[in-house]
């Protein structure tokens, strides 16, 4: 795990702090980009991920539970809570995850997370990044969340860090459909621009289909919170191997 990491959780984490601090009480209940959340679920949301990681005794018992069930479960648990406890709540166990993080920088041991996959610890800031990324500019943020205004920045250090998580997670996340592209022998080239540009193949062998997307936008269309129109996709190729790129979800 590189220092940048908690540079870019840091970074997201002032800027949701500072959004919070200027929320009306009708921001808070506004709804967000996630179905049936608030505004003030998604933060609750992720305050209750970090206790995952600092203290899960806090949170409701739910072991064994689906990823998004899960999520739910601790959400619906702090449904009570007013909105300064939501905040207060993300600022206290953010400082503490963070710290935790640090503490995992070099550790060579795998973290079963169950349905999201097993990755190796130094990746688990990584996932906290990602999730930052997408929850505050496409979930709080128009067009898909309440708030107007401009989203905190999509730079470098903050696209890398996200991106590098979707590396981590993609194979273990959509194996059935990487496996349809092994068994034609086929790959897929997604060629990605902009802050955190590089490039990403799936499937086997050299490819005969190719993608080219913004970085930041793909984050958004891979995690299916926009489509390709949206996101200004270009691509070429077979139309099933396609296909395939566009089902690709990342948690």
């Amino acid at each position: 795990m590189s220092q940048s990491v908690l540079e870019a959780i840091a970074a997201d984490r002032e800027a949701l702090l500072e959004v919070c601090s200027g929320l009306s009480q009708s921001d808070w209940g506004a709804p967000s980009g996630c179905p049936g959340w608030s505004v003030q679920d998604v933060v609750a949301h992720m305050g209750a991920l970090f206790w995952v990681l600092v203290d899960p005794s806090t949170l409701p018992e739910v072991s064994g539970l689906p990823t998004e069930r899960a999520a739910e479960a601790c959400v619906e648990d702090r449904r009570s809570w007013t909105p300064d406890q939501v905040r207060d709540d993300y600022e206290s166990v953010s400082s503490k995850a963070l710290a935790a993080l640090n503490g995992l920088a070099g550790e060579d041991l795998a973290v079963p997370l169950g349905d999201l996959g097993t990755y190796p610890a130094s990746v688990i800031a990584n996932a906290f990044a990602f999730d930052h990324f997408v929850h505050i500019r496409s979930d709080l943020f128009a067009p898909r969340g309440a708030l107007t205004g401009a989203p905190p920045p999509v730079d470098e250090l903050r696209v890398v860090a996200a991106l590098d998580w979707v590396a981590a997670a993609l194979p273990q996340q959509n194996a059935p459909a990487l496996e349809a592209l092994e068994a034609l022998e086929h790959a897929v080239e997604i060629e990605l621009t902009g802050p955190g540009a590089r490039i990403i193949r799936l499937g086997t062998g050299e490819p005969a289909s190719h993608v080219r997307s913004d970085a930041a936008w793909f984050l958004r269309w891979v995690t299916q919170r926009a489509s390709w129109d949206d996101a200004g996709v270009e691509s070429a190729g077979d139309e099933g191997d396609l296909a395939v790129t566009r089902s690709l979800r990342v948690f």
